[in-house]
């Protein structure tokens, strides 16, 4: 599964390269748990916070074609390392937008000004995440038999999985945190994370350096690069990557909803507890006093149940690979499609407990979506998957739009009539999975019989 048709191992690379899915799954999901600290530091609403999202995911609209030119240029490992030294610059931005954060207090600075400095280096870093993910998603896809394609990238975005579960506990130590008096010490701790994420991407751009990282052409199972071929022949006459760029859009967009506003759902919506769950082995700090008798959910006790969920889509992601060896790509991303659509009606219905697992149950479906679409998007395209992934990556703007919408809908009636949003999109992304045949004129993307 990662030998090259020469022979050649090129299982390093793929750790190597796996590890990028590992760094920018902690940086997202930092982001998801962010939200909730800006409506109680700076007293957003739902709404408003989710411009956290929109800066995030604008730096990979903005980046994602010049990252794809670049690849083309730079190659897999020039662009590598370029997306490291950006990330590098916004995660020391952070450092300067917490001082600017401090002054509000003092009132030399206003809230928006301060919240504008954090949104500022989002958008740095997610531009530096767009030359990784641009360059690596495809790039595991190439490492080795291509019937293993969509098996490799689901395994590598395994490694995505585990950042993104670190991502919240980050979150809710230097986020949540508050001093003996109880007061919240998040606002002078935000940046703390940041500077080590900059710390560890400078140390990988430096091994990237001195790493074997062969740049590999891969197959033109579409003859597009005949020199016999029409000029109009290009990506975007074929309706399977055209609907996968359509397709990424609509689940990123769920997904960012889902994970931005899973602390507010879980501190709102869960079903009231009796104050016996406060004792044992959860920390006391996971609950705050409720009506007689109960607890509710912190802040930081749903962000650490955030985590908890990440490790439901890592689940996901792991016996889907399996799933993947075994069954084709598109069927099992419209199976899954179909069970986040019922899952969000659950949540949306309100239906007690019900709908708290269904939310769970949301995580472990979405766990194989990306690279699946991904995969099976930049089918056949040969050499020009680079330039298709950047594309697909652009997509990503899709986590831009939603948050805020399912924040306005959340704002207007509660949070779980906001879960009704991201139904549509997993129903897109059904349709694409089920359909996927038919617009690519292939039987499958899976493991060949007896390979």
């Amino acid at each position: 599964m990662f030998t090259l048709d020469d022979g050649r191992s090129v299982l390093f690379t793929f750790i190597l390269v796996s590890s990028l899915f590992l760094l920018w799954g902690v940086c997202n999901g930092l982001i998801d748990v962010m939200d909730k600290h800006f409506q109680d530091e700076l007293g957003l609403s739902k709404a408003q916070s989710a411009w956290v999202q929109f800066a995030h995911y604008l730096g990979y609209f903005l980046m994602s074609i010049p990252a794809g030119w670049l690849a083309v240029k730079l190659g897999y490992k020039g662009g590598i390392i370029a997306g490291l030294l950006i990330v590098a610059a916004g995660g020391l931005w952070f450092i300067p937008a917490t001082n600017i954060s401090n002054m509000v207090h003092t009132g030399r600075v206003s809230p928006n000004l301060a919240f504008t400095a954090f949104l500022l280096g989002v958008c740095v870093i997610a531009t530096g995440l767009t030359f990784l993910e641009t360059i690596a998603n495809p790039y595991t896809t190439v490492l080795g038999d291509q019937h293993y394609a969509a098996t490799r990238i689901n395994l590598a975005q395994s490694c995505n999985g585990v950042g993104w579960i670190l991502g919240p506990v980050i979150g809710s130590v230097f986020f949540y945190s508050t001093d003996s008096a109880g007061h919240s010490t998040g606002s002078q701790t935000l940046y703390i994370p940041y500077v080590a994420i900059a710390c560890v991407v400078i140390a990988l751009a430096v091994i990237f350096y001195f790493a074997r990282v062969p740049d590999i052409k891969t197959e033109d199972d579409y003859r597009m690069d005949d020199a016999e071929a029409p000029v109009s022949h290009s990506i975007w006459s074929h309706p399977h990557f055209v609907l996968a760029v359509a397709a990424q859009f609509f689940y990123v967009a769920a997904q960012a909803g889902v994970f931005s506003f899973f602390i507010n759902y879980m501190t709102a919506e869960v079903p009231a507890m009796p104050a016996s769950w406060a004792s044992g082995m959860i920390p006391h700090d996971w609950f705050t006093a409720a009506a007689a008798g109960h607890v509710a959910f912190t802040n930081k006790g749903a962000s650490n149940l955030a985590s908890a969920a990440l490790v439901c889509f890592l689940v996901g992601r792991f016996t889907g690979a399996m799933l993947l060896k075994r069954y084709s790509a598109h069927k099992i991303l419209a199976i899954y499609g179909a069970a986040n659509t019922a899952a969000t009606v659950l949540v949306f219905l309100k239906i007690g407990w019900v709908s708290v697992a269904s939310v769970f149950a949301i995580y472990f479906f979405m766990s194989i979506m990306f690279p699946t679409i991904f995969a099976l998007g930049i089918f056949g395209l040969g050499v020009r998957a680079k330039r298709a992934s950047a594309y697909i990556v652009m997509a990503i703007m899709g986590g831009a739009v939603l948050p805020k919408l399912m924040g306005y809908v959340a704002d207007q009636t509660n949070m779980s009539r906001g879960f009704i949003v991201p139904t549509f999109c997993f129903l897109f992304v059904a349709f694409y999975g089920w359909y996927w045949p038919r617009f690519s004129k292939a039987e499958s993307l899976r493991v060949q019989p007896g390979r």
